[in-house]
């Protein structure tokens, strides 16, 4: 009977195994390829690295848009200051000479005759005369003497003063309502997975005993594509906008195809909101949080804000409150919690730590993505650019159509049923049932178009380094 010989394509089986009693001393070690003791659980070493719900938590909605931007109307100031780069001193009952930044006399002038102007020394001035050119001249209404320093102003209109039988003025103030604009962004992304490796089954458990490691690759591509989308939302710039364009410029991209950009949260209070820096710093008490509520009062704001902020600034702020306990200031006294239904516990449940100081109230949450070393904490020590933000919790009045909306809104195209806010599909020659193409792949793709609008602004407070 012929003798035979069994072979191994992938290894020798002889060269596993110690064949002999005396190269071996317990069963054990029979094999070299013992199972190893696998535990299949996947640990999430730097917790859940999802950034989203900045937005949804401040109170944004979700709208649906047709058009490549979205445009919004907010409402100008009601009353008028004239900016005045030069007073001239006078004596009692003599004229008194206003250099006026940017006016020449015409039918548009910032400020009319018989208008009255209070200086920032107390002095009443009414307008006698408005020359060509930038000079504007005017009596004090008492008749006192007038000494100003030689510094640029602005003088608000506090009122106007006629005599008897005298007609109504021959000009009037418009309105002013500011036309804004804010083109859509796309973003995308894309995963790849080839037929021999979505079939494969590894070591470990990616959720609920599935072991498919592409599956996990697919997850976390889809999560990375929606933090970056909400990152897009927050710090997404649009072209030229220092420049004083429009978006109609553009970014050149790469291929020589073009986009408008898009105005990101940041860009927003950036161009048009508070910007603040090195806020909270060792020692400051609560002379920082006092200056910015001093330009809050400017702004006409709500009482309730969400402070969204790093970890070094949440700190900070804590220190600072215990101090303010400790020498019996507001801070700590009980705060509203509107923007909470009226509930301090819900608000804990959130993760927001309130204060109270003058009439508004302050609900501290801390902001991964300003903690998060890959992402706006990766620069260098005393390199980082953002330590937080303050965004009123509150609604806000369309100039144009009288309605009210969130400070913070979220577009996405849509229309008929199509909706652009996550698109997602597959496409593969066969692999996971997709036969689109004749690859021996299954390509997993994503795409969203949107931006973020940011009403009034000037109500919006960025902490920067």
């Amino acid at each position: 009977m012929a003798a035979i010989d069994p072979t191994q394509n992938a290894s020798d089986v002889n060269s596993l195994l110690k064949t002999s009693a005396d190269k071996y001393v317990s069963l054990g070690e029979l094999l070299d390829y013992n199972k190893p003791d696998n535990r299949d659980l996947l640990v999430k070493t730097y917790g859940d690295q999802g950034i989203t719900g900045f937005l949804q938590l401040t109170g944004a909605t979700r709208s649906g848009g047709t058009n490549d931007e979205v445009q919004y109307w907010e409402e100008g100031r009601l009353h008028k200051t004239v900016a005045v780069t030069n007073i001239a001193a006078a004596d009692a009952e003599s004229d008194v000479s206003l250099t006026v930044a940017s006016y020449t006399n015409g039918t548009d002038n910032p400020v009319r005759l018989n208008d009255i102007l209070l200086t920032p020394g107390g002095d009443r001035l009414v307008v006698t005369g408005l020359a060509d050119g930038s000079t504007v001249t005017c009596r004090s209404m008492d008749g006192s003497a007038v000494t100003v320093d030689d510094t640029d102003h602005n003088l608000p209109i506090i009122g106007n003063i006629y005599a008897q039988g005298t007609g109504q003025p021959s000009q009037f103030f418009q309105t002013d309502v500011t036309k804004r604009t804010n083109p859509y962004f796309i973003t995308k992304e894309t995963y790849h997975v080839n037929g021999s490796q979505a079939t494969n089954i590894g070591w470990i458990n990616i959720g609920n005993g599935d072991y498919r490691w592409y599956v996990k690759g697919e997850m976390d591509t889809r999560k990375r594509f929606m933090n970056q989308r909400e990152m897009m939302m927050l710090l997404s710039q649009k072209w030229g906008e220092d420049l004083g364009n429009d978006s109609n410029d553009s970014i050149a991209l790469a291929g020589g195809e073009k986009s408008a950009g898009s105005e990101g949260y940041f860009d927003a209070i950036e161009h048009r909101g508070i910007t603040t820096t090195g806020t909270f710093g060792d020692g400051a008490g609560f002379a920082d949080i006092d200056e910015i509520i001093f330009e809050l009062d400017k702004q006409g704001a709500p009482a309730e804000y969400a402070m969204y902020v790093d970890t070094a600034t949440s700190l900070k702020i804590d220190d600072m409150l215990a101090a303010g306990i400790a020498t019996q200031t507001t801070a700590g006294l009980p705060g509203q919690f509107g923007a909470f239904q009226n509930s301090a516990d819900m608000a804990v449940q959130l993760g927001f730590k309130s204060f109270s100081r003058g009439s508004y109230t302050f609900h501290k949450h801390g902001w991964k993505l300003l903690s998060d070393p890959t992402l706006l904490n990766s620069f260098n020590a005393g390199e980082k650019p953002y330590l937080g933000a303050m965004i009123p919790m509150t609604q806000v009045t369309d100039a144009k159509t009288g309605t009210k909306a969130p400070a913070l809104e979220m577009n996405f195209k849509e229309t008929n049923g199509y909706s652009r806010e996550l698109e997602h599909w597959v496409e593969g020659g066969g692999v996971l049932g997709f036969k689109t193409n004749d690859e021996d792949l299954a390509k997993f793709h994503y795409r969203s178009e949107c931006n973020l609008i940011t009403r009034a602004a000037n109500q919006h407070v960025l902490l920067k380094a």
